[in-house]
C-alpha cells in the first residue's frame, strides 16, 4: 500500500506539470524547455514565502502567477524577438537556474518545521486518524481535479478555442482579427503556471527545495502526455486532460517497477530517458502502421 500511495502521490504531482506540457506540446506544438526552470521556480518561491510566514495555501496561487510570468517571457522572446521556439525555452530555462538560486538563497532549503498544505494545525484537528495515511494523496487528488476542471472550462471558452487554433491553423486566428502571437504567449503563460504550481506542491510534499529538481521535467511531462494519449485514444469519451493525468500516474508506476526490479535510485534519470525513448519509438511505429493501413485502404 505504501508503494501504491507513493506512486499515486508522485504521479499526481507531476500530472499538474503534465497538464502544462499538454498545452505546449499537443495544442501549441511548441517545444518549451522552460518548464525545466519554472518547476523549481515554483519550489523556490514557495520556500521563500513559507519561511517568511505566508499561508502555504496562498503560495499555490503565487507560484502559479510566477510561473505564468516566466512563460510570458518565453513567449515574448519567441514572438516579439523572433527567436526560435526551442531556443526561447532554453534561454529562459538557463536564466531561471540563477534566478531560482537568488530567490531561494541557496541550492538546498529545508522547510520540515514549517506548516504546509499537507501538514498544519487545521488538518491535525480536523482529519480523523484513519485517514492520515491517505491524506497527502487525497489533497493532491483534489488539487489535480481542480486544475483539470479549470483547464477544461478554459479550453471551451472563446480564448481556449483560439489557443487550439493557434497550434492547428494560425492563419485562422489571423483571419479572426486576433494576434496569434499573443495567443501563444497566453498559452505559454498558462503552461508554465501549471509547471510552477507543480513545483510548489512538490516542494511542500517533500519538505525542501532542491535546485536540481527541475532537471528532466520536460521529458517526464512529454512521457506522461504520450502515454496517456496512447493508452486512452480508443476511449473517445475520455477528455485529453484525463488521459494526461492517467499517463503521469502510469509513468511513475513504470519508474517504480524499474527501481523495484533492482535498479538504483541514482539511475532514475537513466530510467526516465530509456522509458521515454521506448515510448517515442513505439508511438512512431504505431503512427507509421496506421498511415500505411490508411493508404492501402484508399
Amino acid at each position: 500500500m505504501s508503494i501504491v500511495l507513493g506512486v499515486m502521490e508522485e504521479g499526481l504531482i507531476y500530472a499538474i506539470m503534465a497538464l502544462g506540457v499538454y498545452i505546449t506540446y499537443k495544442i501549441l506544438d511548441f517545444p518549451d524547455l522552460s518548464v525545466d526552470g519554472t518547476f523549481p521556480l515554483g519550489a523556490a518561491v514557495t520556500v521563500m514565502l513559507i519561511l517568511k510566514g505566508v499561508n502555504p495555501f496562498l503560495t499555490l496561487f503565487l507560484a502559479f502567477l510566477t510561473g505564468a510570468f516566466a512563460g510570458c517571457i518565453t513567449g515574448i522572446i519567441h514572438v516579439k524577438f523572433k527567436v526560435r521556439d526551442l531556443l526561447s525555452g532554453i534561454i529562459v530555462m538557463t536564466a531561471l537556474y540563477s534566478i531560482n538560486l537568488r530567490v531561494a538563497g541557496k541550492a538546498n532549503v529545508p522547510i520540515f518545521s514549517q506548516e504546509t498544505i499537507f501538514e498544519n494545525a487545521w488538518l491535525d484537528s480536523m482529519v480523523p486518524e484513519a485517514l492520515e495515511p491517505y491524506l497527502v494523496a487525497l489533497i493532491l487528488l483534489m488539487i489535480v481535479v481542480v486544475c483539470k476542471v479549470l483547464l477544461d472550462l478554459y479550453l471551451n471558452t472563446r480564448s481556449g478555442f483560439l489557443l487550439r487554433a493557434a497550434g492547428d491553423n494560425d492563419v485562422l486566428v489571423t483571419s479572426l482579427a486576433k494576434d496569434k502571437g499573443m495567443v501563444k504567449i497566453l498559452g505559454l503563460a498558462i503552461a508554465n503556471g501549471f509547471a510552477s504550481l507543480a513545483g510548489c506542491v512538490y516542494c511542500q510534499q517533500k519538505g525542501f527545495f532542491e535546485i536540481s529538481t527541475g532537471t528532466g521535467t520536460m521529458v517526464i511531462g512529454l512521457a506522461s502526455v504520450i502515454i496517456g494519449m496512447k493508452l486512452l485514444k480508443r476511449f473517445h469519451s475520455v477528455k485529453a486532460t484525463t488521459a494526461v493525468i492517467t499517463g503521469s500516474v502510469v509513468y511513475k508506476a513504470c519508474v517504480s517497477i524499474a527501481i523495484a526490479m533492482g535498479m538504483a535510485a541514482s539511475d532514475l534519470k537513466l530510467i526516465t530517458a530509456v522509458l521515454f525513448l521506448v515510448i517515442l519509438v513505439v508511438s512512431n511505429r504505431t503512427e507509421t502502421k496506421v498511415k500505411i493501413a490508411g493508404k492501402k485502404g484508399k
